[in-house]
């Protein structure tokens, strides 16, 4: 299927249905081209769509000030409404199910206060061992909110010794071990250190049949995976919009709450003015009334300036469509895999799924030795990849802008580099 040579990486990229919306992003540059950048599951790429998009808000708030909120080009009395759209598709719901505000961690926050409602026999929160730090800050201090342990009320899945993915059956093993006293489950929906991809949909319907709530942080896992939240019946899900979805450093968090919980109004929840009703908004009444939807989480204005950046990403998305990206993305993964087997000079192991339905656009690759110092070796030479304590270098081809040229390039530096200068 695939082969080692730098022509079969053109024959790819020219005949990839994509290939244009290359052309639509900058790419840091280094030594005077383009970087080879396999870091969109950290920080995505600008679109060349942004700047334009940004002097629009710009000239809108001097021509019209407080009248934007009615008569700029895009009002922004309903701002978050032109990131929620796309969105459905993305994740696999209604607009009632979505709202985009605040950053992932204040939105796990607030979503864990409505839906984490702890009793003195069922308190306990499943998640993944080495669960994003923030994931874990969020939960420990929550259970702490309610007056627990978070030695006792926090249950960790964790990796079989010797092995580096957690077995589903594991997960489903401690789910009815404690399903009287499990209140929640909150995963990754990819794990960012290994990459592995977990069944939402069966996870979701394990928890619901011991009477828990199922939730998700979904960083990972969004403009990156196909989603189909309503179906799976998720409870709610969180994700920030900086990674795959190329919104800009510190952009608007998402948000899900799947439409039998948005549409109940009694839910707990922190309110706010934009969360409130909007025929009755601008009565400037007591009682908070929320609306019936996703939207009603929402505490502060749309965050215009802070969204702008994901609207014009969207609209790549759009014309894309996340079928034809996972496509192209389990393609170049498979193509970065078959090439990385062909590595002598340096020593490592791939710790994500080998299965590409069990992974995303990203491959964990685990050095025992001198990680560190390659890492470095490849950023010397043009490449940009993350590093992750102890020893993982995570290397991310997005399939919206990455290129098979690029991973062939890629394998040729490698393939080069003296790991043992």
């Amino acid at each position: 299927m695939f082969e080692l040579s730098r022509q079969f990486a053109e024959e790819q990229d020219q005949s990839d249905p994509l290939k244009t919306h290359r052309e639509q992003f900058y790419f840091p540059q280094r030594n005077g081209k383009d970087a080879i950048y396999f870091c969109g599951n950290s920080l995505g790429l600008q679109p060349k769509k942004v700047r334009p998009a940004i002097e629009q808000e710009l000239t809108d708030w001097q021509h019209h000030a407080v009248e934007g909120y009615w008569n700029a080009e895009n009002p922004w009395l309903y701002y978050q409404q032109y990131c929620s759209k796309p969105l459905i598709d993305i994740v696999g719901a209604s607009q009632e199910e979505l709202t985009v505000m605040n950053t992932l961690t204040v939105n796990l926050h607030l979503l864990l206060m409505s839906f984490y409602r702890p009793t003195k026999q069922r308190f306990k929160v499943l998640m993944e061992a080495g669960a994003f730090p923030s994931d874990q800050y969020a939960v420990e201090t929550q259970v702490r909110m309610h007056g627990f342990d978070p030695e006792t009320a926090i249950i960790e899945v964790a990796p079989r010794a010797g092995e580096y993915l957690i077995r589903e059956e594991d997960i489903f093993e401690i789910i009815a071990r404690e399903s009287s006293s499990l209140a929640i489950i909150l995963l990754g929906g990819i794990n960012y250190y290994t990459g592995q991809l977990f069944n939402m949909q069966s996870i979701t319907k394990a928890a619901h049949r011991v009477g828990a709530v199922a939730g998700f942080d979904l960083a990972h896992v969004v403009g990156n995976v196909p989603l189909k939240l309503h179906d799976w019946e998720v409870d709610f899900a969180v994700w920030c919009s900086y990674k795959y979805l190329n919104g800009g450093p510190g952009a608007v968090g998402g948000a899900f709450i799947h439409e039998r919980h948005a549409r109940d109004t009694n839910r707990q929840r922190l309110g706010g003015w934009w969360g409130n009703e909007e025929s009755t908004r601008f009565k400037m009444e007591k009682g908070f009334k929320p609306k019936s939807r996703a939207e009603g989480w929402q505490i502060s204005t749309a965050q215009v300036f802070n969204m702008v950046a994901l609207k014009a990403s969207l609209e790549l998305f759009e014309s894309a469509g996340m079928a034809a990206l996972r496509d192209k993305s389990i393609k170049l993964t498979n193509y970065l895999e078959f090439l990385l087997k062909h590595i002598e000079n340096i020593k490592f192991e791939i710790i994500t799924p080998k299965n590409c339905k069990e992974r995303g656009a990203q491959l964990s690759l685990l050095f025992h030795d001198k990680g560190r110092e390659i890492q470095q070796k490849m950023t010397d030479a043009g490449i940009i990849v993350d590093w992750r304590e102890p020893g993982v270098i995570r290397i991310s081809p997005a399939p919206l802008y990455n290129s098979y040229g690029d991973v062939f390039h890629f394998y040729e530096i490698i393939a080069n580099i003296d790991s043992n200068a």
